[in-house]
């Protein structure tokens, strides 16, 4: 081991230590090996997840060269201590050191992820120095951080490269595992260490390298803003202009430039200051950045637009200086249909401020987003697809108050494009845009809208059968019917703008195309009847009238000059009378879904009932001869064999002559009939609870319940099950089967789980809780120990199915047993059964009639739960019983504790708040005083934040059915405190003591049209919904008479500049008009209330003036100033100014081919060499892409031109450039510079012969350049040319 330092002769003296190396040297040579094959796997064309974990298997070996380089090193000094008699005191001690036997256990131990900082301080630093070192051609790698041996004398290029990689990768892994090392080292520094690996003549590797590490470096704003002032704009434009062999380049490039966004959107929300952010990016950086966007078949397209959308968020001067609106529009219009509902909320969020929405232009920019709708005539039912997802798009709009509120302006005019689209007669796709209308007015279809469609009659369809089951399974709590949703408030707004924009007209020209009338039309007279129902619903009455007018149907039909008009008007108005009637027979309201008693069906239920009546009442009278017959014809005297008795006779007999005492005596005791019968559901007998659980066969369960009832009413029947019969006590003997403490356990338990999912088994449950709706019925469970039994299987572990199955069959009407199982169950020691117990309880409340204390009682134990699952469970039950007052009241008696449940237990408790005893009740424990200082600073915030994410959630396109979030919220505006505290006298007592309300008032006054701080804008919309909630009860409109705030919130409604704001408005006023002195106050200001048909205000407020509200103020756009603005001076070579101008022609679609070709023409030839080596003129080519649009493969071809490797000596060159070519302000450009200004052919080069080919293939341009240089004059110029025709002088 001479290379490491250890002298021969010592050989046998530090045996151990050099053993040592030898082992270490070993596992260095196999990590190297590794690392090595990793990079040149790494250089083949493979898989982006098979490049992922070839890096992590190359950072791992890097990893283990590092720590594996310090132990050999540690090795050799310590055997030169020993030789020289140093003691290890004078040297510095290594931490965490083992011994040497646990070599491989310390390379592979967690410990060295857990550096000390310093050393990796170190470490960094001398990461740098080694980059830096790199950095000079005659420089090796030092020793401290190379990873390979130090016996190479001279590396070769890609050596070089290779060496750097493995440094910065070393570099990043140190990063990673100390974040605190990124904010100690210098960015300055890193990036002058790095500036060489980013040059051309490194590899694309190496570059990737250098961005991955600045990109690590990076930590907050202070060090983004250091590294904008380092020279790396023009790598990363060349960068980003690259092909995609150069794809791992790109990549590493576009992730430093979305950390860089990452953390100035960070550095925003931390800050909490929302207003104007500037993303520190260059122009020439954004150029190059859009440039890819715009690239149709660039791989990194998607994530640049995404990324351009995130920084038109933050930044949106910058982008739209770097034409990155303008590109983001076009893609909005025509990009890809899954970016499209992105883009659209990027521009909703721009449209929301009037500081950034000056950046488009009103009536052109946003409308894009409608071309495929508008300008779909004549393209073919191809254009279909296209089509749907742009009204995807445009419902994501419409559904938002800024898009509503901006498609509004200019007299509706995009609205009105929209709709007018309907009228084309020879539109094939105007079902795509009906089917819009329906989604944005929330118009769920039942099925029996297909057969209205197809024209077929709807008299034929019948009410589902199983519809007030249905309904009763997803019982919602009662609320009055007239009770409106938030949606509905908005969709309200949706039908005015609608119909005010023409929809019901546009509909009648539909219907007027063709007499016949086909599926199209028929949508459209179905659209027609929804939109009138829906008007009726949510809209005043004069409003929803003089839509449900229909003026222009109504003439249709009474013209009768014109008779194809007749049938048109009056088949529309059939079918609308048709679908109305239709529509309340096929729909009940859910909440009235019983039957009614002048309903279709009734004749026959009724008759029923009397058929079933008379049967009982003739089969009590039933004589001898006739009972004894009967029993005979049921087959059970003469078989065994269930499949052979007849079935009806039996349930004919138990349901009639068996409720007679004398005959169920005679049944016991004579004939021995009920023995026979009820041996048959012995467990033991196998016969019953060995039928298969099919549908044939569960009659015999729902017989078995009857059998049970009948013998329940009479004594005899008791007398029987009791002493008698064996059922019961085969089923407590069953049930011993279970118990383990019971002996032998049986092989195949007559209630095992397989037994009760696959027989009958699983009836006994049922038959048992037949047995507990009865007295009599419990007296025997009791006496037979079934009770005794319940309670043995509610300790088994493994068997929470029976329980579960217990708890549902029994009935917990009687006050005994039953309810004392339910209550064990509900504190089992498994969690699944509580929570099982907890729902069936919720169950039994919801059903109830009338509030039952003893399961209330039961419902708040629950709230004490360990789970909070089960806590969760409970609340919401809770809180959907107390809906109801009586409830409510019997709740708050109880006086629950609720201060250990946290944020779970608010809803509640604000429910409490509305009832005096619930608010005397809290206020006394303390609980009012601390949740009003809460809400006031900062539970009003949360509250509008929650209301803003269910509207945008409900509204979405994507939104799921399933969502947790929009369930949990049912729609309905929810209970804030202040609202809650107004609904009591002494609430509102204490309400005017605090003074929040005045404070609240002030504020409004203050900052009602505040428009730039969206801080100012969250608090003004958090504390509007606490004037609306206060306002929305009898006890709190006074406060807002008082305080005079009404006609202040209108006037916000009607000039604030931020849509939201007004949206905001428009609910609160809608909760101010749900009282009725409320809805009087605001129709004083022509705010007209909506009100259900007995005359009560519904919570929904419509402005008169509807323009007033729904449209913004025009704007006029800013003026965005680029860095086009800069000027340089005219180039001064003729060479250069042709090649420039050349250049700057590519950039014109007209004439860029033409321009092509001549530099490639001006490439080829000597006397342009020197332009296209020189900086000078390589900044003017980057200057003109930097400040211009070029698709991405021009720019390319245009930085493919010239003969220039981009490194740091040519950027140094380029800085000089930039400063001594710039023109300064009072700079003009003189006659003589204007007139030498050449045409982009170039020079004529008349005895050139090489070129006459090309001269003849450019002839006509050859001659337009010959004439131009007759005259002396250029043929293009970049001045435009200006004629002034007509005059004379």
């Amino acid at each position: 081991m001479n290379s490491n330092g250890a002298p021969l002769e010592t050989e046998n003296v530090h045996r151990p230590s050099d053993d040592q190396l030898k082992a270490l040297a070993t596992l260095l040579e196999r990590e190297n090996r590794i690392k090595e094959g990793a990079e040149k796997f790494l250089k083949l064309p493979i898989t982006d997840t098979m490049r992922i974990q070839v890096e992590s298997e190359l950072e791992m070996a890097t990893n283990e060269i590092e720590i594996l380089t310090k132990r050999i090193e540690l090795e050799t000094s310590r055997g030169k201590r020993r030789k020289n008699g140093v003691g290890p005191a004078t040297k510095r001690k290594f931490a965490g050191q083992t011994p040497p036997t646990n070599v491989r256990f310390r390379a592979d131990s967690d410990d060295r992820d857990r550096d000390d900082f310093r050393t990796a301080l170190n470490q960094a630093s001398a990461y740098i120095k080694s980059l830096g070192s790199l950095a000079r051609p005659s420089a090796s790698p030092p020793v401290a951080v190379s990873s390979s041996s130090s016996d190479t004398t001279a590396s070769t290029s890609s050596d070089q490269d290779k060496a750097r990689i493995d440094v910065m990768n070393k570099f990043v892994v140190l990063l990673q595992r100390n974040l605190r090392v990124r904010y100690e080292i210098s960015i300055a520094d890193l990036v002058q260490a790095v500036l060489p690996s980013l040059s051309d003549r490194c590899s694309n590797y190496c570059r990737a390298a250098a961005y991955r590490l600045i990109r690590h470096s990076l930590v907050d704003s202070a060090a983004i803003e250091e590294l904008h002032q380092q020279p790396l704009e023009w790598f990363i434009v060349k960068s980003l202009a690259r092909d995609n062999k150069h794809a791992v380049e790109r990549e590493q490039v576009i992730k430093l430039i979305r950390t860089v966004v990452d953390i100035v959107s960070e550095k925003r929300d931390r800050r909490g200051n929302t207003g104007a952010t500037s993303v520190p990016l260059s122009e020439p950086i954004m150029r190059a950045f859009v440039a890819v966007a715009e690239h149709a078949e660039d791989p990194f397209r998607p994530i640049c637009i995404q990324t351009l959308a995130e920084m038109s968020l933050l930044d949106v001067d910058l982008v739209a200086r770097s034409g990155g609106i303008r590109f983001l529009l076009h893609a909005l219009g025509e990009g890809p249909a899954e970016i499209g509902p992105i883009l659209a909320a990027t521009f909703l969020h721009i449209i929301d401020s009037p500081r950034t929405r000056a950046y488009l232009r009103l009536g052109i920019d946003v409308e894009i987003a409608l071309l495929a709708v508008t300008d779909a005539y004549g393209r073919g039912s191809d254009h279909a697809e296209r089509m749907r997802s742009c009204t995807k798009v445009i419902q994501l709009m419409l559904r938002t108050w800024s898009g509503l509120m901006y498609f509004c302006m200019d007299d509706q005019r995009a609205i009105k494009s929209i709709v007018d689209t309907l009228r084309i007669p020879s539109l094939e796709t105007r079902e795509i845009i009906l089917d819009m209308f329906f989604d944005l007015l929330n118009i769920k279809a039942p099925e029996w809208y297909k057969t209205f469609i197809d024209g077929r009659r709807l008299t034929m369809y019948r009410k589902p059968r199983n519809l007030p089951e249905r309904l009763g399974e997803h019982k919602s709590p009662a609320r009055p019917p007239e009770t409106l949703k938030l949606t509905d408030q908005y969709i309200a707004l949706l039908v005015l703008v609608f119909t005010n924009a023409g929809l019901l007209d546009a509909l009648t020209s539909m219907l007027e195309e063709r007499t016949t009338g086909s599926n199209l039309t028929r949508k459209a007279t179905l659209l027609m009847a929804e939109v009138m129902q829906m008007a009726n619903r949510v809209l005043p009455l004069n409003v929803a009238a003089k839509i449900q007018a229909v003026p222009r149907v109504f003439n249709l039909a009474s013209d009768y000059n014109r008779g194809e008009h007749r049938i048109v008007g009056t088949s529309a108005i059939s079918a609308i009378d048709s679908f109305n009637r239709n529509r309340s027979r096929l729909q009940p309201n859910v909440k009235n879904a019983r039957p009614r008693a002048n309903s279709a069906e009734d004749a026959v239920r009724r008759g029923q009932r009397q058929v079933e009546q008379s049967k009982i009442k003739i089969g009590m009278q039933m004589d001898d001869r006739t009972f004894q017959s009967l029993l005979l014809e049921t087959q059970v005297m003469l078989t065994k064999d269930n499949a052979k008795w007849n079935f009806d006779m039996l349930q004919e007999l138990i349901d009639g002559p068996l409720l007679n005492p004398k005959r169920l005596e005679e049944a016991i005791k004579v004939s021995r009939f009920m023995r026979r019968l009820m041996s048959f559901f012995h467990p033991f007998s196998h016969r019953f609870s060995d039928l298969p659980r099919k549908q044939p066969n569960l009659r015999w369960v729902r017989l078995g319940c009857c059998l049970l009832t009948t013998l329940l009413a009479s004594p005899d029947g008791v007398r029987f099950l009791l002493s008698e019969d064996d059922f019961l006590k085969q089923i407590v003997k069953s049930f011993a089967q279970l118990d383990p403490f019971n002996g032998t356990p049986e092989s195949d338990p007559i209630f095992s789980k397989a037994r009760i999912s696959d027989t009958l088994t699983y009836g006994y449950f049922e038959m048992l809780g037949t047995l507990s709706k009865h007295p009599e019925g419990i007296e025997l469970m009791e006496k037979s120990k079934i009770f005794t039994a319940f309670y043995h299987l509610s300790e088994l572990r493994n068997r929470e199915d029976l329980i579960t199955t217990v708890i549902t069959n029994l009935d917990y009407t009687i006050d005994g047993h039953p309810r004392v199982v339910l209550s064990k169950a509900l504190t089992s020691s498994d969690v699944h059964i509580r929570l099982f117990a907890t729902n069936h309880l919720g169950e039994l409340i919801r059903n109830s009639i009338s509030p039952v204390a003893w399961t209330l009682r039961l419902l708040l134990t629950q709230l004490y739960d360990p789970a909070p699952e089960v806590c969760e469970m409970a609340i919401q039950f809770l809180e959907e019983a107390c809906d109801a007052m009586e409830v409510l009241q019997l709740v708050v008696e109880m006086q629950p504790t609720m201060d250990h449940l946290g944020e779970i237990g608010h809803p509640l408790l604000l429910k409490f708040m509305s009832t005096p005893m619930g608010f005397r009740y809290l206020y006394s424990a303390g609980y009012i005083d601390r949740e009003m200082d809460m809400w006031f600073h900062e539970r009003n915030i949360y509250y509008v934040v929650q209301v803003e994410i269910f509207l945008a959630k409900v509204f979405s396109s994507e939104a799921a059915e399933d969502d947790e979030d929009v369930l949990a919220f049912d729609g309905v505006v929810p209970p804030h405190f202040y609202g809650e505290m107004s609904k009591t006298e002494l609430g509102c007592q204490v309400l005017g003591e605090k003074g929040h309300f005045a404070e609240f008032s002030h504020f409004i006054r203050q900052h009602g049209l505040e428009s730039d701080d969206l801080e100012l804008i969250l608090k003004l919309k958090s504390i509007l919904w606490a004037v609306g909630n206060v306002g929305a009860t009898d006890g709190g409109l006074p406060f807002l008479e008082e305080e005079e705030i009404i006609p202040s919130v209108l006037e916000i409604a009607e000039h604030s500049l931020i849509p939201s704001v007004r949206g905001t408005c428009f609910f609160v006023l809608g909760l101010i008009s749900s009282t009725t002195q409320g809805a009087e106050i605001l129709d004083d200001y022509r705010w007209e209330a909506t009100l259900s048909p007995l005359g009560f205000p519904t919570g929904l407020c419509i402005p008169v003036d509807l323009d007033k509200f729904i449209s913004l103020p025009t704007w006029e756009p800013v003026e965005v100033k680029s860095d086009a603005d800069v000027r340089l001076l005219p180039p001064t070579v003729q060479t250069e100014l042709e090649v420039i101008t050349a250049i700057d022609n590519l950039s014109n679609t007209v004439i860029a081919n033409a321009a092509s070709r001549s530099l490639a023409r001006m490439k080829s030839r000597p006397e342009y060499r020197s332009a296209f080596a020189s900086p000078s003129v390589f900044f003017r080519a980057l200057h003109i892409i930097s400040t211009q649009r070029y698709r991405l493969p021009v720019r390319r071809y245009i930085l493919d031109l010239f003969n220039i490797e981009l490194d740091g000596d040519v950027v140094k060159a380029i800085s000089e450039a930039a400063v001594s070519l710039r023109a300064p302000p009072s700079f003009k450009q003189s006659e003589a510079h204007i007139s030498r200004v050449v045409s982009m052919f170039g020079l004529k080069h008349t005895g050139d012969e090489s070129d006459s080919d090309e001269e003849e293939d450019d002839s006509e341009m050859d001659d337009v350049a010959e004439e131009g240089a007759a005259k002396n004059h250029p043929v293009i110029t970049l001045r435009p040319v200006s004629r002034i025709i007509g005059f004379n002088k």
